[in-house]
């Protein structure tokens, strides 16, 4: 006598999971995702220690510590009731040709944007950050930047891809307005006397209270649409040691999160984190940050759609 056993669902046994163990979707335009996750394993254009191209994939492994938890603290509602995530895995171009990546992030940015998602993208270098701009652009026209990082990659001497120039080339495009754009945790050289951004920099924002620094940002933003872009860099190595160019003297994870958490209210169209380079990690906790940044913009982006009054676009 045979007896017959129900074929068993294998997906329960799977480990293809993306952020968050979100479910990875290589077809995320025609899903119903709100936001879609994006990996850019890239670090050709970095200027220090490379490995950014592993960034994703830590924060990926990382992230795995944060699913369990339904009602993030401190804030007051289920994550998954307001927002559907999808991941769409790890952008694929031709190896070691910086340009062709470049245009690909940029046509399937533009592809994400144009199905009325947004996108959460994970690098690589920061030089990911400037094909993203150009995408956004097309979708939202012209942007405020707030932007987090020990360095202000605004610098004119770099070649055309390069992680410390795409601040510089963003306002000659035209992608960017300076006079809205502002810049947390700087505490490396650049010239005062032309730069057009306003900076908090990492000695003082480590001084003020993150509600005073809440309150910089949002007189500066306005109600420009807003590209949040989250070098890890900008907080201290002993909260971040793995990444290309660490400085000491950054910010702390918890007064980057309180940060993160004050932008309610502002009209969010865009947010990367870049440059976790885990070959340089200890115990995960650069990989660890950069998955919980993420996880606070993702809170962000889902208050703004609880809160569409709130939030005009």
């Amino acid at each position: 006598m045979t007896t017959m056993i129900d074929k068993p669902d294998y997906s329960l046994y799977s480990n293809a999971f993306g952020y968050l163990r979100q479910p990875l979707n290589f077809n995320p335009i025609a899903s119903d995702a709100d936001v879609v996750i994006l990996g850019l394993p890239f670090d050709m254009a970095t200027t220090g220690r490379s490995g950014g191209r592993m960034g994703p994939g830590a924060i990926r492994q990382a992230s795995i510590n944060l699913a369990w938890e339904e009602t993030r603290w401190p804030w007051d509602f289920k994550l998954s009731d307001h927002l559907n995530i999808v991941d769409a895995g790890d952008l694929v171009y031709d190896c070691g040709d910086s340009a062709d990546f470049t245009q690909r992030v940029e046509d399937f940015a533009t592809a994400i944007l144009d199905a009325d998602k947004g996108l959460l993208s994970l690098g690589g270098d920061h030089f990911v950050t400037l094909p993203l701009l150009r995408a956004h652009f097309k979708k939202h026209g012209k942007m405020a930047l707030l932007h987090f990082d020990a360095h202000t990659d605004t610098y004119s001497q770099g070649s055309q891809y390069d992680h410390g120039t795409m601040f510089y080339h963003a306002p000659k495009e035209g992608l960017i307005s300076t006079a809205h754009s502002i810049q947390v945790g700087i505490r490396t050289e650049y010239d005062r006397e032309s730069h057009e951004f306003q900076v908090i920099d990492a000695a003082t924002a480590n001084d003020m209270h993150a509600d005073d620094i809440v309150a910089q940002i949002k007189a500066r933003v306005g109600d420009m649409p807003l590209y949040v872009t989250f070098d890890i860099d900008c907080l201290d190595p002993a909260f971040a040691p793995g990444t290309g160019t660490p400085v000491c003297g950054g910010l702390t994870s918890d007064k980057a999160m309180k940060i993160l958490r004050g932008l309610r209210g502002l009209n969010l169209i865009g947010m990367d984190v870049v440059e976790v380079a885990p070959a340089y990690d200890s115990a995960e906790i650069t990989a660890l940050a950069g998955a919980t940044l993420g996880l606070e913009m993702l809170h962000l982006w889902a208050d703004k759609k609880r809160n569409p009054i709130k939030n005009s676009d």
